[in-house]
């Protein structure tokens, strides 16, 4: 913590003079411009809001006819990249390039039918009893 406090004091008092100097000179052009464009934004604002006014009833419609459109083509584009993605997965799967996640479908696979052969077999052993139990009646 020492180490800048002691570079401060080695440097000449001339280059920490130029240093505030140009930093202050830096900072008041940075105000000046950011107070000319708030005030070239108000300027503005002022004498385009009777335009947006009188041309409202025509722009309301094209900026909400644009949005959708261009949300429109986002979505068709997301929707084809997600299909691309989804057929090359699939094509890796099929011809045994092993993409990522197939040990997981190979596990739920084998797990559905794990639980599918129970389950069938299940069924038989109560239908086993249904009619065993029907035909002791």
């Amino acid at each position: 913590m020492t180490e800048p406090y002691q570079n401060r004091q080695q440097q000449p008092r001339s280059h920490q003079v130029v240093k505030a100097a140009t930093a202050a000179t830096a900072g008041g052009s940075l105000l000046v411009l950011s107070g000319l464009t708030l005030a070239g934004t108000v300027i503005a604002l002022t004498l385009a809001t009777p335009l947006l006014v009188i041309f409202s009833p025509v722009l309301v419609p094209a900026v909400i006819t644009i949005f959708l459109l261009g949300s429109g083509f986002l979505a068709s584009g997301g929707f084809g990249v997600a299909a691309i993605s989804v057929l090359s997965w699939i094509y890796r799967y099929v011809t045994g390039k092993h993409p990522p996640g197939a040990d997981q479908l190979d596990h739920a696979r084998t797990k559905l039918a794990s639980k599918a052969r129970e389950m069938k077999d299940r069924a038989e052993q109560i239908g086993q009893q249904n009619i065993s139990g029907s035909q002791a009646s």
